[in-house]
């Protein structure tokens, strides 16, 4: 495990400590912490090409823009997309799940219809849908999880075969659980029912090679500061002849191509869907992070994440702790509860030990409610993550039941 030894010194964040401790970060699928290089990139943009993509005929702007679109080349091809104008920026993966929801529904969801979802989804991927439901007299059902957290495909299967389905819509990773979901048979099952396909892929960017050319899909949306890059700024991949047939999902600013009081006419994607001030400064940074990523390789992220993994899963499991889920594939991302300690409760030896962890229902309350569980406490690693920070955990644990005997 020596990627953490070449890596750690790369974030800032991890040089300080916390309540008298180093740093210990284990929440990374809450937000990745930053390497310098996507930190310099953002601070760059604002010392050197702050302004307007698209708008100003002058050095600076010609810069902004230049930064913004080859951002957007750069993630098109991380993502094995056919087309640039594939390539939607949003403010985020929620912000991307719901325009989608809104844009699509707008022209494809009717009266009876019905959207599937996987009680595991983060509330991102439920919400927005049981809003267009809403709108449109369509109905939203869930997929049902098995008790090692993965998606029940018969009852998927089932599930297609007996309702007007007309969407799909299901993550990439848990993000509670680690589950990896087999998203391209997912898709595939979904395709041969007539079915459109969003996967949300909050959590697969940094974790899992994707190639989204090679899916059966018609969405796929993605975040930036799960993946190392900085907040504010996410993605949404359509494919071209989806896009195309859509509404905007906004209007105002540079989504147009003409306006009256006649009439207004759009441009066509990625710019129909892009209403108002661009974020380059964002975009600069999170194409920062895309390049970070392919330089350490997302093979070599995913085996230190996996070895660690199972060293943490063994330590915790050795400590008392019930691990939450067995799935056939996982990516670094554990849930467990601590008999007669409250994940609360944990939280709070962990933080005075200086090791950050997520409790509560990380956004999943359907799984939750599905497993019987109020929540979970949570550890997610990354590629700064090492055996000395699982040290840290396990020594919260012992402290915790010394006070909880």
């Amino acid at each position: 495990m020596s990627l953490p030894s070449s890596i750690r010194c790369q974030f800032p964040a991890l040089q300080q400590e916390v309540n008298g401790r180093p740093l210990v970060y284990l929440d990374s699928a809450a937000t990745s912490q930053k390497p310098q290089r996507v930190i310099d990139a953002v601070s760059n943009f604002y010392e050197t090409s702050c302004a307007n993509v698209n708008r100003g005929a002058y050095e600076l702007g010609r810069r902004s823009t230049n930064l913004y679109e080859g951002a957007r080349t750069l993630l098109q091809e991380f993502i094995g997309a056919e087309h640039s104008e594939e390539i939607i920026f949003t403010k985020g993966c929620t912000e991307a799940i719901n325009l989608a929801a809104n844009s699509w529904s707008a022209e494809y969801l009717e009266y009876e219809d019905v959207i599937l979802v996987s009680e595991m989804e983060h509330h991102a991927n439920i919400v927005p849908w049981q809003m267009a439901a809403e709108r449109h007299g369509a109905r939203v059902i869930p997929i049902p999880v098995t008790f090692d957290c993965e998606i029940d495909l018969d009852q998927f299967e089932s599930l297609l075969r007996e309702e007007p389905v007309k969407m799909v819509a299901v993550k990439h990773i848990c993000n509670a659980t680690g589950t990896i979901n087999p998203i391209e048979q997912i898709a595939t099952m979904a395709k041969e029912a007539g079915s459109a396909v969003m996967i949300d892929g909050a959590q697969g960017l940094a974790h899992q090679r994707v190639s989204v050319k090679d899916l059966p899909i018609d969405f796929y949306a993605m975040a930036s500061h799960k993946a190392y890059g900085p907040m504010g700024i996410g993605a949404l991949y359509g494919k071209r002849e989806v896009l195309r047939e859509l509404p905007p999902y906004q209007g105002g600013g540079d989504m147009i191509r003409a306006v009256s009081f006649e009439d207004t006419t759009y441009r066509k994607p990625p710019g129909r869907f892009e209403a108002g001030t661009q974020n380059p400064a964002d975009a600069a940074g999170f194409a920062e992070a895309l390049r970070f990523i392919s330089e350490v390789g997302v093979e070599a992220l995913h085996q230190h994440e996996t070895e660690i993994r199972i060293a943490a899963e063994k330590m915790l499991q050795d400590a008392g702790a019930d691990i939450v889920g067995s799935p056939k594939e996982k990516a670094g991302i554990i849930s467990f509860v601590l008999p007669r300690i409250h994940p609360h409760d944990f939280s709070t030896f962990s933080d005075q030990l200086g090791a950050a962890i997520r409790t509560g229902h990380h956004c999943c309350m359907p799984l939750m409610s599905s497993l019987g569980l109020p929540g979970t406490a949570r550890v997610s690693l990354a590629a700064y993550n090492s055996i000395e920070d699982l040290n840290v955990l396990i020594e919260a644990i012992e402290s915790a039941r010394r006070i909880f005997a």
